[in-house]
């Protein structure tokens, strides 16, 4: 619990970051973490709570007081034992997530929350710098094939799972590198790549195999998903071959904007700017790189991803920035006791924005404009909710220069012609029907098929994957052996 007396002696003390200036000049991660003495003084802050909502908050329920008290006391070795009990990769989601753990924290009703997502940080880099992380071999071979198809979070902890139960697994990926969204959606800056390069040897060494460049189904001509696949596969081919298959494809089809000028030069989705810096952050030469030199560039949506982007013009260089977010400006701060323990709406700020972004709450965009075929401005509009409806502000219209205009609006569902290649049910929203409940335990309708991460509940969070990828794990370890001990 820490210290008995610690959350009213210590304050939260918060990762550090490099000056802006500095930063803005790589692509390098730039966030300081708390040193010993520092996550010592935090982990002395957990309270005894009679309920540890924190650990229900975390979509993987990590054991978040026991490790707390560990790094209290100084036990790193057996905090890094109990944070991998719950979480694969600590790695990504101590960088990453946006900790609800916190959110829900009992000291947030009226103080500042524990700084859970510091202290995951750092037992996970000191697990790494003493050498602790070390492959978990099977104590036996099942003889069972197992092919798992998207390497991103979910399909990452599924393979790890079920390579550790002693099942054959081979993970395959479209793209020429392992960690989908991870790899080509999350900017270096924010997590450099090494991290997933070297869980990859870690699962290599436990059993796993990876397959790059292969995609399983198709993609229409026109898609606009990442692929750099060179081979392709039938599914069919893979229930021939393996004796179950799991789908942990992400929610890849993007939002789009339906208005005049949407086929102007210069507007782009998101996922084709991200991905292409990510490829040149690893040494690869892209040709026509989508690049916001000197360019006003205007971001459509408010969430992580238009973040991303902002965070990339700027190192690029743009002459100016500035996000788009439909919705009105939400509370600095929420009403705890209203909220709590739950997700609230609140003011988020990120370092992106704090190195140089104008943010517009409540504007609609009503056409693109532009001349000789390439986007010169936008035209919009304020807009306000009145009896729950969202209606235009007469007279706000307004154009806007812009030179790049990318589209971050959200992902609305997974590639629908892989779904229908492999013939599983789709529920209401495109994704995938299957129950994550213990007696649906991820199946689909088609036998020895499964599901899991966002190609089964939509556009998440990469805990959420990765707690859903454990999870049909060992759904399938118990489809295929008749009992589990995998964790659940």
């Amino acid at each position: 619990m820490g210290k008995i007396t610690g959350f009213m002696e210590y304050e939260r003390i918060e990762e550090g970051y490099k000056p802006i200036p500095e930063r803005l000049k790589n692509y390098r991660e730039f966030v300081i973490g708390l040193d010993d003495a520092q996550a010592s003084k935090q982990g002395a802050r957990c309270m005894d709570c009679g309920t540890p909502f924190c650990s229900n908050g975390c979509p993987v329920n990590n054991l978040i007081p026991d490790f707390n008290d560990m790094v209290y006391r100084g036990d790193w070795k057996n905090a890094i034992d109990s944070l991998h009990s719950t979480n694969n990769f600590p790695e990504f989601t101590g960088r990453i997530c946006p900790a609800p753990c916190e959110a829900a924290c009992t000291l947030n009703v009226n103080d500042d929350a524990v700084g859970i997502k510091s202290i995951e940080h750092a037992i996970i880099d000191r697990a790494w710098s003493e050498g602790w992380v070390k492959p978990q071999l099977p104590k036996y071979k099942t003889g069972k094939k197992v092919a798992i198809v998207g390497s991103g979070p979910a399909g990452m902890a599924a393979a790890q799972q079920l390579a550790r139960a002693g099942h054959e697994v081979t993970l395959f990926e479209k793209n020429d590198r392992i960690g989908g969204l991870l790899r080509y959606g999350i900017p270096d800056f924010k997590m450099e790549k090494t991290h997933i390069d070297r869980r990859i040897e870690q699962m290599q060494a436990e059993g796993v195999n990876f397959r790059t460049s292969v995609m399983v189904g198709s993609l229409p001509k026109d898609s606009k998903v990442t692929n750099w696949a060179k081979e392709t596969i039938a599914p069919e081919q893979l229930q021939k071959d393996f004796d179950a298959v799991i789908l942990t494809g992400g929610a890849e089809q993007s939002r789009d904007l339906p208005v005049p000028g949407r086929d102007l030069a210069g507007v782009h989705f998101a996922m084709e700017f991200l991905p292409l810096q990510n490829k040149v952050n690893a040494g690869d030469k892209v040709k026509g790189q989508i690049r916001a030199d000197g360019k006003h560039v205007i971001v459509i949506g408010g969430g992580d991803t238009g973040s991303d982007c902002v965070g990339t013009s700027n190192r690029h260089g743009a002459a100016s920035v500035t996000q788009f977010e439909l919705m009105p400006q939400p509370p600095i701060e929420e009403n705890r006791p209203m909220t709590w323990p739950y997700w609230p709406v609140k003011l988020r700020t990120s370092s992106s924005h704090q190195e140089g972004c104008e943010r517009e709450f409540a504007i609609s965009t009503k056409e693109l404009i532009g001349e000789k075929g390439k986007v010169t401005g936008l035209k919009t509009v304020r807009v306000e909710w009145k009896n729950g409806k969202m209606v235009e502000v007469p007279g706000s219209e307004q154009i806007l220069k812009a030179d790049l205009v990318l589209l971050a609006m959200g992902f609305v569902s997974p590639v629908a012609s892989v779904l229908e290649a492999f013939g599983v049910e789709k529920d209401n929203r495109g994704n995938v029907k299957a129950s994550a409940d213990f007696t649906g335990g991820y199946a689909t309708n088609v036998p020895k098929v499964f599901a899991a991460g966002d190609i089964r509940r939509g556009q998440s969070l990469v805990v959420w994957a990765i707690r859903e990828g454990r999870q049909a794990a060992r759904a399938v370890d118990e489809f295929l052996m008749g009992y589990s001990d995998l964790p659940r």
